[in-house]
């Protein structure tokens, strides 16, 4: 009878310790959830004002319709990415087309001392900003959450109840350039 009751004790308290592992990563994974939640409010931002942009833009850069068709394909995909995955990709791509469009600037020192152009870049700087601080949040819940999936003794019911690591926010394309040196030019 001791025995019976020992192996019952044993095995509620094996229940309880899954269930707990359950519930951990359920809160997991809802808090990465809700970081991209903050990131999708930026993106969001960041995707009206391009588009206002790219129109005070135009007008300087009539030759250089490449440019801003990228940047404008660029914001049609991201905008329409409906899983994080699917988002991070066409965010990164966002990201490089931007890029491109700030280098081509550089060319045009009247549009740089267009009024309406210094304001939305402001606003497209602030909200970078924005977005870099919220990619750090999701990138720590991300690691978080993948921690605790692959973490023994969790490995063993992750993968049963649904559970596998998801992918971080990172540069994408824009890795190289970010570990390049800047160059310095005083011409």
């Amino acid at each position: 009878m001791t025995i019976g009751i020992i192996i019952a004790v044993v095995a509620v308290v094996l229940v309880l310790y899954v269930i707990g592992i359950y519930n951990n990563l359920v809160k997991l994974r809802n808090r990465r959830e809700n970081a991209f939640a903050d990131i999708d409010v930026q993106l969001k931002q960041r995707h009206d004002l391009i588009p206002q942009l790219v129109n005070t833009v135009k007008g300087y850069m009539k030759h250089e319709e490449g440019v801003l068709t990228k940047v404008t394909e660029a914001r049609s995909k991201a905008m329409s990415a409906s899983s994080i995955d699917g988002k991070i990709a066409a965010e990164q791509q966002l990201s490089s087309a931007l890029a491109g469009l700030r280098i081509q600037l550089e060319a045009y020192p009247d549009l740089k001392a267009n009024t309406n152009f210094m304001h939305l870049q402001g606003e497209i700087s602030d909200v970078e900003n924005k977005l870099a601080a919220v990619r750090r949040f999701f990138n720590s819940a991300t690691k978080e959450l993948n921690t605790a999936i692959q973490v023994f003794p969790n490995v063993l019911f992750a993968g049963m109840f649904g559970f596998s690591t998801a992918p971080m926010f990172d540069l994408g394309e824009e890795r190289a350039a970010a570990t390049k040196a800047p160059d310095i030019n005083f011409n």
